[in-house]
């Protein structure tokens, strides 16, 4: 049964996607007050924060990288990845000068390096859609949305990637509909839990990085959710076709939650991601099922 509902998940998933990304880019024009454009972008998905306001935001169908700086309102192209790539949640490790990409429906992860633009290695994770990461001290995390498992990439004191492994999930966080399953990932700062953001279910899950034991994050509804930042007992959680992002207070146990606000803009086009610079938040637009105009990253505080 498990098998069968993944194999229809993946094979949904790819179809869905084929459905929500524009077509067509029009001439990049002049941005609002808030936002940056990806000039030349045909897609995008993914954004992390790099070093001081640097940030990296994802082509979600080329795999190509854009750099951007926040106090110059600007952002070019930076990766140009090889041919059969895409990028979907990123995160950026200042330490090691590491990308770490979520490939999408390629099945793998991408490793690039941030002062060459190169690709450092490459890993194949599992069938299906390999939607987000997050990382801790020891490595980086991906999180696939047609299957109830992790994926962990170990990375060394010096930078070296290790051999990944594959972490089966158990509880509400294992659940799969043939919908967008686990999607955000997010790492308490010890590194001793992990959460997690299940589209289909519209609720964000505590895993046990060691056994792969989940439960509920009571009192939290997120329909639509899409990508998560955690930021001491703060969580921020995307939610895509519903254009805001829900600031979420987790209880000291992180059995529980409560919704303390919901961030809007007239400037969000379905936002997926969002990462997190003092108290500004810089959300990627994805516009999945809209009509094609530049794709940008809006500047909205991050609290309201």
């Amino acid at each position: 049964m498990r098998r069968t509902a993944r194999r229809r998940a993946a094979a949904g998933l790819v179809a869905l996607l084929s459905l929500l990304l524009p077509t067509a880019v029009p001439a990049s024009a002049a941005p609002r007050s808030g936002e940056i454009v990806l000039d030349g972008a045909t897609s995008a998905e993914g954004i992390a924060a790099g070093e001081g306001r640097t940030f990296y935001a994802g082509e979600l169908t080329t795999g190509d990288i854009f750099r951007g700086d926040l106090r110059q309102s600007t952002a070019t192209r930076f990766i140009h990845a090889p041919e059969g790539r895409a990028a979907a949640g990123m995160k950026a490790d200042p330490c090691h000068n590491l990308l770490f990409v979520a490939g999408a429906t390629t099945g793998k992860a991408f490793v690039y390096n941030t002062d060459t633009g190169e690709p450092v290695a490459d890993f194949d994770l599992a069938k299906g859609f390999i939607n987000d990461v997050t990382l801790t001290s020891e490595g980086a995390w991906f999180t696939n949305s047609a299957a109830a498992e992790l994926y962990f990439l170990p990375v060394g004191e010096d930078g070296e990637l290790g051999t990944v492994k594959t972490l089966k999930l158990s509880g509400p966080a294992a659940d799969l509909t043939p919908d967008f399953n686990l999607n955000g990932i997010a790492a308490t700062e010890d590194g001793k839990t992990l959460i997690v953001a299940h589209t289909a279910n519209g609720a964000l899950y505590t895993v046990n990085p060691k056994n792969g034991k989940s439960a509920a994050i009571k009192g939290v509804s997120v329909p639509d959710v899409d990508g998560i930042l955690v930021h001491g007992d703060d969580v921020w959680a995307v939610q895509n076709f519903l254009n805001q992002i829900a600031r979420i207070d987790l209880s000291g146990d992180l059995s529980s939650g409560v919704v303390e606000g919901t961030i809007k803009s007239d400037s969000f086009n379905v936002p997926t991601t969002v990462a997190l610079f003092g108290n500004t938040l810089a959300a990627v637009n994805a516009q999945f099922n809209q009509p094609p105009s530049p794709f940008e990253v809006v500047l909205v505080p991050a609290r309201k």
